[in-house]
């Protein structure tokens, strides 16, 4: 099968959205045969998770002419001239990876596109007017023009019946894996290096995430400031940063633990899974995502999660996880407390995680995603 991607979140995107497009086509790479891959993108960062990618034997990679970068116009290519490319006519499908298909694409194309969440439909007040606006049209028209939707958990599914009126027949829901990178231990000397580089205790909580309000790391600094000196730990925190953390700064200031806070900005991808399994804890309190790829990373890491109640995070984290109230920080304490202490819980919880997530394995996403491509049911 001849298969197209709009690739741009793959090449230059090195978070969520890039992170998803690039487990898709690897898995498709690595577990089906037969399959040739048609990249679409309108620039491309050189990267060696991406390199690995475009690199294989099956794919191409198609940029726009030199006039659509000589006119600064790559943004129409990836909106419209991909579907005048020369290797369109010869592809059978055409994925949009995230949340977007190209106009004009020919009909006897099947085009699917990835839904990865509706935030902004659902919390348009966390974005600004004219965002909110472009991001709902875009969605709405590549739902319309598609073929079969993917939504990346039952929660995004269901925002799309709710806030786009998209019929159920016309979706389906696939899992999003991590980077195998996650499943592999890190040596004992490994993990000391990352710790040391980032100036991190032996023992610490983990939460990982752009600064800002949605993701809600408010409540673990409160949750901290609850728990007995003796039994406070250090909280790093990854992620973006945003005018969000002064905010952050100032509550752990007010309810002193601004000394056991460790911000971490601009880590590099391969530090990632030591700094996951040098943790004790990892916490996710969002108030709402897509799916939560972070709890998945954290359980294959091998790190018991407490993550929220609600919105797509038990079916990120399982049965097996902890989920609290996310507008409550004694709830969050208490759960800290629980899983620090009771270490057959925090064995059970690691065990039956890991069991949990092998559903996210890529081998079981790729042939999910032949299946809808092959219009199988």
């Amino acid at each position: 099968m001849r298969i197209g991607f709009d690739a741009k979140r793959l090449f230059n995107n090195f978070t969520g959205l890039g992170n998803y497009s690039r487990f898709v086509v690897k898995s498709l790479q690595d577990h089906t045969h037969g399959n040739e891959y048609f990249l679409y993108t309108p620039k491309r960062k050189h990267y060696p998770g991406v390199e690995a990618i475009s690199s294989n034997a099956h794919t191409q990679t198609i940029t726009p002419s030199a006039l659509y970068k000589i006119t600064g116009t790559s943004s129409l290519w990836r909106s419209w001239g991909i579907s005048l490319e020369a290797s369109i006519k010869s592809i059978e499908v055409f994925h949009g990876l995230s949340q977007e298909l190209p106009l004009g694409l020919p009909r006897r194309v099947k085009k699917i596109v990835t839904v990865h969440d509706l935030i902004f439909l659902r919390y348009p007040e966390l974005y600004k007017r004219i965002d909110a606006k472009i991001y709902e049209s875009k969605v709405a028209k590549a739902c319309e023009i598609a073929d079969q939707i993917i939504a990346i958990s039952q929660q995004t599914a269901d925002d799309l019946k709710t806030f786009l009126n998209v019929s159920p027949s016309r979706i389906k829901v696939i899992y999003q894996g991590c980077h195998q990178q996650f499943r592999q231990k890190v040596s004992t000397l490994d993990l000391e290096q990352v710790r040391s580089k980032h100036k991190m205790p032996s023992e610490y909580l983990l939460n990982v995430g752009t600064l800002e309000k949605r993701k809600n790391v408010m409540l673990a600094v409160r949750a901290l400031g609850l728990l007995k000196d003796q039994l406070r730990l250090s909280l790093v925190i990854v992620g973006r940063e945003t005018a969000y953390k002064q905010d952050v700064v100032q509550e752990a200031t007010r309810v002193g633990v601004l000394d056991q806070l460790i911000f971490l900005h601009n880590v590099a991808f391969h530090d990632l899974p030591a700094i996951y399994q040098g943790a004790s804890i990892f916490l996710y309190p969002s108030f709402f995502e897509g799916f939560g790829i972070p709890i998945v990373e954290a359980i294959e890491s091998g790190v018991p999660v407490i993550s929220s109640k609600g919105s797509c995070f038990e079916e990120a984290g399982g049965p097996d996880s902890i989920y609290i109230d996310p507008a409550q920080p004694v709830d969050l304490a208490e759960q800290i407390l629980k899983v620090m202490l009771d270490i057959p819980k925090r064995q059970s919880m690691i065990s039956c995680g890991k069991e949990y997530v092998k559903r996210f394995e890529p081998n079981r996403i790729a042939d999910e995603l032949m299946k809808v491509y092959a219009g199988v049911s």
